[in-house]
């Protein structure tokens, strides 16, 4: 004899058949994102050491003595880079932090004024340059000019970090996994961040400048009559030391 079983016995098996086998699908899922978040962040560097964007400043330091007035030939050509690098990549205007109550107090007011005169004959509006009197902390250090803006830079780090050590330890179970250690790939970040030139290349590309359309059309009417493309110059021959070989 068959025993049979209610309807809502059978009902409420198919209900709690459901909710086990959706709470075991959430449990995987979270599983999952758990692994995935914690094992790709530590080993790639980029993600460790990035490279990030912000103002810096840039500046100048200007020596002075207090029996000289005026500018140096070098320290002239310093403020006249300045200027042509502060028309190009300035963010904000120059600071010219001058000493005030110092021995060359005077030398240095007559070396900023030569300085502010250059700064404008290059291109740097009048109202680009702001004056900012300060006070030496240490009295047994010479007080200096200091040119300085603020300017878009790439920055990383900082490096030499070592939490773990490199060696086998009972401590870092990362080193029997072959994982790369915390300071990898640090340097490198670091070092291209203080080469790239423009760093708004590192997040987006730079859009094309115009095409030479004179050289274009010189190449397209050779291509046009079945002629040579290449480029021949009539001093070529010029440069050669010898006529061995021909």
């Amino acid at each position: 004899m068959t025993a049979r079983i209610p309807v809502e016995c059978k009902r409420d098996f198919h209900i709690a058949g459901a909710l086990v086998g959706l709470a075991i699908a959430l449990g995987a899922c979270t599983h999952t994102d758990d692994v995935v978040a914690t094992a790709s962040i530590p080993d790639d560097y980029r993600l460790r050491h990035p490279i990030a964007i912000q103002e810096a400043d840039r500046s100048v330091v200007i020596f002075i003595g207090h029996a000289r007035g005026g500018l140096s030939a070098e320290q002239r050509a310093d403020v006249v880079g300045l200027a042509q690098i502060w028309l190009h990549e300035g963010t904000g205007a120059i600071i010219a932090d001058v000493p005030v109550g110092t021995p060359n107090a005077r030398a240095a007011a007559e070396a900023f004024r030569e300085a502010y005169a250059m700064l404008t004959a290059a291109g740097v509006p009048p109202r680009g340059v702001a004056v900012r009197h300060y006070h030496p902390d240490d009295p047994r250090q010479l007080a200096t000019v200091r040119l300085n803006y603020p300017k878009i830079s790439a920055v990383a780090g900082p490096c030499g970090l070592w939490p773990e050590d490199l060696g086998p330890s009972i401590k870092d179970k990362g080193y029997y996994e072959n994982k790369p250690y915390y300071n990898f790939g640090c340097a490198y970040q670091r070092n291209m961040a203080a080469m790239v030139d423009n760093p708004s290349d590192l997040v987006q590309p730079r859009p094309e400048t115009p095409a030479y359309t004179i050289r274009r059309t010189e190449g397209y009417e050779k291509y046009r009559k079945g002629t040579t493309t290449a480029t021949t110059y009539p001093e070529a021959e010029k440069a050669k030391l010898s006529d061995t070989g021909k």
